[in-house]
Protein backbone atom coordinates (compact mmCIF):
# COMPACT_ATOMS: atom_id res chain seq x y z
CA UNK A 1 0.00 0.00 0.00
CA UNK A 2 1.36 3.28 -0.94
CA UNK A 3 2.84 5.60 1.52
CA UNK A 4 1.17 9.14 2.84
CA UNK A 5 3.29 11.85 1.90
CA UNK A 6 5.14 13.14 5.02
CA UNK A 7 3.45 16.60 6.48
CA UNK A 8 4.42 19.67 5.09
CA UNK A 9 7.42 21.32 7.19
CA UNK A 10 6.83 24.06 8.76
CA UNK A 11 9.02 26.24 6.82
CA UNK A 12 6.61 24.99 3.50
CA UNK A 13 3.65 25.99 5.42
CA UNK A 14 5.16 29.69 6.46
CA UNK A 15 5.90 29.57 2.61
CA UNK A 16 2.24 29.10 1.49
CA UNK A 17 0.96 31.40 4.41
CA UNK A 18 3.22 34.14 2.71
CA UNK A 19 2.06 33.48 -0.63
CA UNK A 20 -1.24 33.67 0.20
CA UNK A 21 -1.00 36.30 2.07
CA UNK A 22 0.67 38.13 -1.14
CA UNK A 23 -1.88 37.27 -3.73
CA UNK A 24 -4.06 38.67 -1.22
CA UNK A 25 -2.70 41.70 -0.71
CA UNK A 26 -2.50 41.81 -4.51
CA UNK A 27 -5.65 41.02 -5.29
CA UNK A 28 -6.42 44.25 -2.40
CA UNK A 29 -4.41 46.33 -4.53
CA UNK A 30 -6.26 45.66 -7.82
CA UNK A 31 -9.51 46.20 -6.38
CA UNK A 32 -8.24 49.78 -5.24
CA UNK A 33 -7.48 50.75 -8.71
CA UNK A 34 -10.36 49.60 -10.64
CA UNK A 35 -12.29 51.44 -7.47
CA UNK A 36 -10.23 54.40 -8.09
CA UNK A 37 -10.66 54.08 -12.39
CA UNK A 38 -14.58 53.44 -12.18
CA UNK A 39 -16.45 56.39 -12.48
CA UNK A 40 -17.89 57.54 -8.94
CA UNK A 41 -21.14 55.56 -7.55
CA UNK A 42 -20.31 52.55 -9.72
CA UNK A 43 -17.87 50.18 -7.50
CA UNK A 44 -16.78 50.21 -3.92
CA UNK A 45 -13.14 49.91 -2.53
CA UNK A 46 -12.36 47.56 0.20
CA UNK A 47 -12.57 50.51 2.97
CA UNK A 48 -16.21 51.24 1.85
CA UNK A 49 -16.85 47.43 1.47
CA UNK A 50 -15.47 46.71 5.02
CA UNK A 51 -17.53 49.43 6.45
CA UNK A 52 -20.66 48.23 5.04
CA UNK A 53 -19.90 44.70 6.23
CA UNK A 54 -19.57 46.34 9.74
CA UNK A 55 -22.55 48.05 9.51
CA UNK A 56 -24.05 44.89 7.92
CA UNK A 57 -23.63 43.36 11.31
CA UNK A 58 -23.74 45.97 13.50
CA UNK A 59 -27.53 46.63 12.56
CA UNK A 60 -28.28 42.77 12.82
CA UNK A 61 -28.72 42.31 9.25
CA UNK A 62 -25.96 39.75 8.17
CA UNK A 63 -26.24 37.22 10.92
CA UNK A 64 -29.37 36.41 10.13
CA UNK A 65 -28.67 35.97 6.60
CA UNK A 66 -25.36 33.87 6.94
CA UNK A 67 -27.69 31.86 9.57
CA UNK A 68 -30.32 30.90 6.93
CA UNK A 69 -27.69 30.36 4.21
CA UNK A 70 -25.70 28.44 5.97
CA UNK A 71 -29.32 26.21 7.63
CA UNK A 72 -30.04 25.68 3.75
CA UNK A 73 -26.48 24.34 2.49
CA UNK A 74 -25.52 22.18 5.34
CA UNK A 75 -29.62 20.38 5.32
CA UNK A 76 -28.77 20.02 2.02
CA UNK A 77 -25.19 19.19 1.47
CA UNK A 78 -25.52 16.47 4.13
CA UNK A 79 -28.25 14.67 2.17
CA UNK A 80 -26.56 15.12 -0.99
CA UNK A 81 -23.39 12.99 0.85
CA UNK A 82 -25.04 10.70 2.83
CA UNK A 83 -27.89 9.89 -0.32
CA UNK A 84 -24.44 10.20 -3.00
CA UNK A 85 -22.32 8.23 -0.78
CA UNK A 86 -24.65 5.11 -0.90
CA UNK A 87 -25.79 5.21 -3.93
CA UNK A 88 -22.44 5.26 -6.04
CA UNK A 89 -20.72 3.12 -3.68
CA UNK A 90 -23.41 0.78 -4.49
CA UNK A 91 -23.67 1.15 -8.58
CA UNK A 92 -19.88 -0.03 -8.13
CA UNK A 93 -20.04 -3.08 -5.62
CA UNK A 94 -23.70 -4.03 -8.03
CA UNK A 95 -21.88 -3.87 -11.42
CA UNK A 96 -25.20 -3.73 -13.14
CA UNK A 97 -26.75 -1.07 -11.07
CA UNK A 98 -23.82 0.66 -12.62
CA UNK A 99 -24.54 -0.52 -15.31
CA UNK A 100 -27.69 0.27 -15.50
CA UNK A 101 -28.19 3.92 -13.97
CA UNK A 102 -24.15 5.44 -14.61
CA UNK A 103 -25.99 6.84 -18.42
CA UNK A 104 -28.72 8.42 -16.57
CA UNK A 105 -26.31 10.03 -13.70
CA UNK A 106 -24.29 11.63 -16.22
CA UNK A 107 -26.83 12.47 -18.14
CA UNK A 108 -28.47 14.39 -15.20
CA UNK A 109 -24.94 15.91 -14.29
CA UNK A 110 -24.82 17.70 -17.47
CA UNK A 111 -28.23 19.17 -17.21
CA UNK A 112 -28.07 22.72 -15.47
CA UNK A 113 -29.57 22.28 -12.40
CA UNK A 114 -31.50 25.56 -12.68
CA UNK A 115 -33.74 23.79 -15.17
CA UNK A 116 -35.59 22.25 -12.64
CA UNK A 117 -36.35 25.21 -10.28
CA UNK A 118 -39.94 25.87 -11.73
CA UNK A 119 -40.92 22.54 -11.63
CA UNK A 120 -39.49 22.30 -7.94
CA UNK A 121 -41.21 25.93 -6.86
CA UNK A 122 -44.78 24.10 -8.05
CA UNK A 123 -44.04 21.37 -6.44
CA UNK A 124 -43.21 22.30 -2.82
CA UNK A 125 -44.05 26.21 -2.99
CA UNK A 126 -41.28 28.65 -2.04
CA UNK A 127 -39.92 27.69 1.45
CA UNK A 128 -37.05 25.57 3.01
CA UNK A 129 -38.23 22.35 1.32
CA UNK A 130 -37.44 23.61 -2.15
CA UNK A 131 -34.34 25.49 -1.51
CA UNK A 132 -33.06 22.11 0.13
CA UNK A 133 -33.91 20.06 -2.96
CA UNK A 134 -32.02 22.81 -5.10
CA UNK A 135 -28.69 22.42 -3.06
CA UNK A 136 -29.62 18.47 -2.84
CA UNK A 137 -29.22 18.41 -7.07
CA UNK A 138 -26.56 20.49 -7.34
CA UNK A 139 -24.46 18.44 -5.01
CA UNK A 140 -25.42 15.22 -5.15
CA UNK A 141 -24.19 14.68 -8.89
CA UNK A 142 -20.29 14.69 -8.07
CA UNK A 143 -20.13 12.60 -4.97
CA UNK A 144 -22.26 9.93 -7.11
CA UNK A 145 -19.97 10.08 -9.72
CA UNK A 146 -16.49 10.21 -7.32
CA UNK A 147 -18.39 7.69 -5.02
CA UNK A 148 -18.83 5.30 -8.31
CA UNK A 149 -14.99 6.14 -9.61
CA UNK A 150 -13.43 5.13 -6.45
CA UNK A 151 -15.23 1.28 -6.14
CA UNK A 152 -14.43 0.66 -9.86
CA UNK A 153 -10.65 1.89 -9.11
CA UNK A 154 -9.90 -0.56 -6.52
CA UNK A 155 -7.58 -3.41 -7.19
CA UNK A 156 -9.54 -6.29 -8.21
CA UNK A 157 -6.64 -8.94 -7.35
CA UNK A 158 -7.46 -7.07 -3.32
CA UNK A 159 -11.13 -8.17 -4.03
CA UNK A 160 -10.17 -11.65 -5.14
CA UNK A 161 -7.88 -12.24 -2.05
CA UNK A 162 -10.28 -11.02 0.50
CA UNK A 163 -13.14 -13.64 -0.65
CA UNK A 164 -10.16 -16.09 -0.90
CA UNK A 165 -10.31 -15.57 2.60
CA UNK A 166 -13.57 -16.27 2.77
CA UNK A 167 -14.75 -12.59 3.34
CA UNK A 168 -18.30 -11.47 2.62
CA UNK A 169 -19.24 -8.25 0.44
CA UNK A 170 -20.01 -6.29 3.71
CA UNK A 171 -16.40 -6.89 4.85
CA UNK A 172 -14.77 -6.64 1.62
CA UNK A 173 -16.77 -3.12 1.21
CA UNK A 174 -15.94 -1.76 4.79
CA UNK A 175 -11.70 -3.28 4.40
CA UNK A 176 -10.88 -3.36 1.16
CA UNK A 177 -13.25 -0.94 -1.00
CA UNK A 178 -14.17 1.79 1.63
CA UNK A 179 -10.42 2.48 2.14
CA UNK A 180 -9.39 2.97 -1.87
CA UNK A 181 -12.79 4.70 -2.20
CA UNK A 182 -12.19 7.17 0.28
CA UNK A 183 -10.18 9.94 -1.82
CA UNK A 184 -12.51 9.78 -4.25
CA UNK A 185 -15.39 10.60 -2.43
CA UNK A 186 -13.90 13.17 -0.23
CA UNK A 187 -13.26 15.14 -3.45
CA UNK A 188 -17.07 14.54 -5.01
CA UNK A 189 -18.00 15.70 -1.42
CA UNK A 190 -15.40 18.68 -1.48
CA UNK A 191 -16.60 19.51 -5.51
CA UNK A 192 -20.17 18.87 -4.30
CA UNK A 193 -19.87 21.12 -1.32
CA UNK A 194 -18.71 24.26 -3.44
CA UNK A 195 -21.46 23.22 -6.02
CA UNK A 196 -23.86 23.31 -2.75
CA UNK A 197 -23.00 27.17 -1.30
CA UNK A 198 -23.60 28.20 -5.52
CA UNK A 199 -26.81 26.58 -5.40
CA UNK A 200 -27.54 28.14 -2.00
CA UNK A 201 -27.70 31.88 -4.01
CA UNK A 202 -29.29 30.59 -6.74
CA UNK A 203 -31.97 29.19 -4.26
CA UNK A 204 -32.40 31.83 -2.05
CA UNK A 205 -32.68 34.05 -5.63
CA UNK A 206 -35.60 31.92 -7.19
CA UNK A 207 -37.68 30.95 -4.17
CA UNK A 208 -38.73 33.11 -1.28
CA UNK A 209 -36.06 36.14 -1.17
CA UNK A 210 -33.85 35.48 2.19
CA UNK A 211 -30.38 35.05 3.45
CA UNK A 212 -26.80 35.83 1.67
CA UNK A 213 -28.65 35.49 -1.75
CA UNK A 214 -31.79 37.28 -0.82
CA UNK A 215 -29.33 40.46 0.10
CA UNK A 216 -27.54 40.23 -2.52
CA UNK A 217 -30.95 40.71 -4.93
CA UNK A 218 -31.84 43.64 -2.38
CA UNK A 219 -28.35 45.72 -2.94
CA UNK A 220 -28.02 44.67 -5.74
CA UNK A 221 -30.87 45.70 -7.41
CA UNK A 222 -30.93 49.32 -5.39
CA UNK A 223 -26.66 49.44 -6.96
CA UNK A 224 -25.70 49.55 -3.20
CA UNK A 225 -22.21 48.71 -4.13
CA UNK A 226 -20.38 48.56 -0.95
CA UNK A 227 -23.11 46.27 0.87
CA UNK A 228 -23.73 44.38 -2.08
CA UNK A 229 -19.67 43.21 -2.44
CA UNK A 230 -19.87 43.17 1.79
CA UNK A 231 -22.24 40.40 0.74
CA UNK A 232 -20.00 38.77 -1.67
CA UNK A 233 -16.80 38.80 0.35
CA UNK A 234 -19.23 36.71 3.12
CA UNK A 235 -20.02 34.32 0.50
CA UNK A 236 -16.15 33.82 -0.23
CA UNK A 237 -15.13 33.59 3.25
CA UNK A 238 -17.94 30.99 3.93
CA UNK A 239 -16.45 29.24 0.94
CA UNK A 240 -12.27 29.37 2.22
CA UNK A 241 -13.61 28.24 5.46
CA UNK A 242 -16.03 25.39 3.57
CA UNK A 243 -12.55 24.30 1.65
CA UNK A 244 -10.39 24.20 4.52
CA UNK A 245 -12.71 22.22 6.68
CA UNK A 246 -12.81 19.40 4.36
CA UNK A 247 -9.15 18.88 3.33
CA UNK A 248 -8.26 19.06 7.23
CA UNK A 249 -11.21 16.39 7.28
CA UNK A 250 -9.80 14.43 3.94
CA UNK A 251 -6.40 14.14 6.05
CA UNK A 252 -7.65 12.98 8.98
CA UNK A 253 -10.00 10.28 7.02
CA UNK A 254 -6.84 9.56 5.16
CA UNK A 255 -4.19 8.54 8.06
CA UNK A 256 -4.63 5.16 7.43
CA UNK A 257 -2.68 5.32 4.63
CA UNK A 258 0.67 6.21 6.83
CA UNK A 259 0.00 2.93 8.29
Amino acid sequence: MSQQPAPLPKTTLTGTLALRAGFLALVLAVWTLADRMAPPGLFAGPLDTAHAGWALASEGKLAPAVLSSLTVFATGTALAAVFGAALGLAMGMWGWLGRMLDVYVYALAATPRIAFIPLIIVALGLGLQAKVLIVFLGAVMPIILNAYAGVRATDPDLIEMARATGAGRGRILIHVVLPGAVPFLMTGIRIGATIGLINTVVAELYTAIAGLGGLLAVYGGRFRMAEYLAVVCTLALIGVILAEGLRLAERRLLRWRGA
